[in-house]
């Protein structure tokens, strides 16, 4: 793990199964790619789901990727359960329960900007165990397991790792875009970080989290976050040795919210310094 960083304790099933599940991810992602990869910069139309003057836009992608996953699913685990942004929950009680975030960055894949992601988790007995970011224009895969994460690629497979960094002030920090995901109080805190770094990037929703893992950036700050936009990157982020939480530093919860993740403890708790003070 890298300085200091520690991961939870978190059940693991036996390994035959375990091998199994490995396998049977990264052929949920596959057939996610299959549905969006014909539909990414082709001018498909966006529809609106929310109310209130709000825009929060869906596509036939978004769609169509997550109802071919789950029906994988159901073939081939019928006891899972599933927690989906789409289409819901089914059995979330169940031991393993997977969470899709079927295209997570939909803006950014409506204006043909190449970050989004698949994100693709399981939770077993209640913990993540599994985590897929996949970006099939690219070509990668992030996936975490207990094993490892490892970044998986047409030419191969090399391992992830987060890079230590001491302090804030050395650091690249990441968010997707605090003007419009923070509130006025979580803008001061994330101006403060932005203010104490070294680099500091915009944009990038899931992505900027597997580029934490493959050791190109040192923090991510970012809030009012579902369960899954986040389930799915706890096991790519810990097993490359990196940490997430929440704003006060604590273990993150089961629903989101705010979240900081690390790769290297040291600068995790230089950025809590200001974090805690807007922490819900």
């Amino acid at each position: 793990m890298s300085q200091g960083s520690s991961a939870p304790v978190r059940p693991v099933p036996p390994p035959a199964l375990l091998a199994e599940l490995e396998t049977f991810i990264q052929a949920l992602n596959a057939a996610a790619a299959e549905v969006t990869l014909p539909l990414f910069r082709s001018g498909m139309g966006v529809d609106n789901k929310a109310g209130d003057g709000a825009f929060d836009p869906v596509t036939a992608a978004d769609r169509g990727a997550e109802a071919a996953v789950r029906k994988l699913i159901f073939e081939r685990f019928p006891d899972h359960g599933v927690i989906g942004e789409e289409y819901g929950e089914d059995r979330p009680d169940a031991e393993f329960v997977w969470v899709l975030d079927p295209v997570d960055g939909t803006r950014a894949f409506v204006a043909g900007l190449p970050l989004w992601a698949h994100l693709i988790g399981l939770r077993f007995q209640g913990e993540p165990l599994l985590g897929v970011i996949g970006q099939p224009y690219l070509n990668e895969v992030f996936l975490g397991a207990p094993s490892g994460s490892r970044l998986i690629r047409p030419e191969g497979e090399r391992p992830l790792r987060v890079r230590p960094c001491a302090r804030l002030t050395e650091a690249t920090v990441a968010a997707t875009d605090p003007a419009a995901y923070f509130t006025g109080a979580e803008v001061g805190a994330w101006n403060q970080v932005r203010a104490g770094a070294q680099i500091v990037r915009l944009g990038g929703d899931s992505y900027i989290f597997a580029l934490l893992a493959l050791g190109t950036i040192d923090l991510v700050v970012e809030s009012h976050l579902k369960v899954w936009d986040i389930d799915p990157i706890v096991p790519v982020i810990e097993n490359a040795g990196g940490v997430v939480a929440d704003w006060r530093g604590l273990r993150l919860g089961r629903h989101g919210g705010q979240v900081v993740a690390a790769g290297d403890r040291r600068c995790l708790d230089d950025a809590l310094i200001s974090l805690k003070r807007s922490a819900d």
